[in-house]
């Protein structure tokens, strides 16, 4: 999971220009001031990008914190 989480912390800082080692496990929309519904959008893309991976509605939704998006890009990559 570690990687994967570094890509993760990689890729809010492309979306947020915030420092990786500011993105933990549990991080969630509350503590990054620009995650809202369309920070979300951008979110999702530089994920996307990172990991060569297309998300759908409901991954998107599942996507709640930093530990569901874990989760949710694991699996996707288990997928491949």
């Amino acid at each position: 999971m570690s990687s994967v989480l570094a890509r993760i912390q990689k890729s809010f800082n492309a979306a947020f220009d915030v420092a990786p080692e500011s993105i933990g496990i549990d991080t969630a929309p509350g503590d990054v001031k620009a995650w809202d519904s369309m920070g979300h959008v951008s979110l999702a893309s530089s994920l996307e990008q990172e990991f060569n991976v297309s998300f759908d509605v409901n991954e998107l939704m599942e996507m709640e914190n930093v530990r569901a998006i874990v989760r949710v890009v694991e699996a996707k990559i288990a997928a491949t």
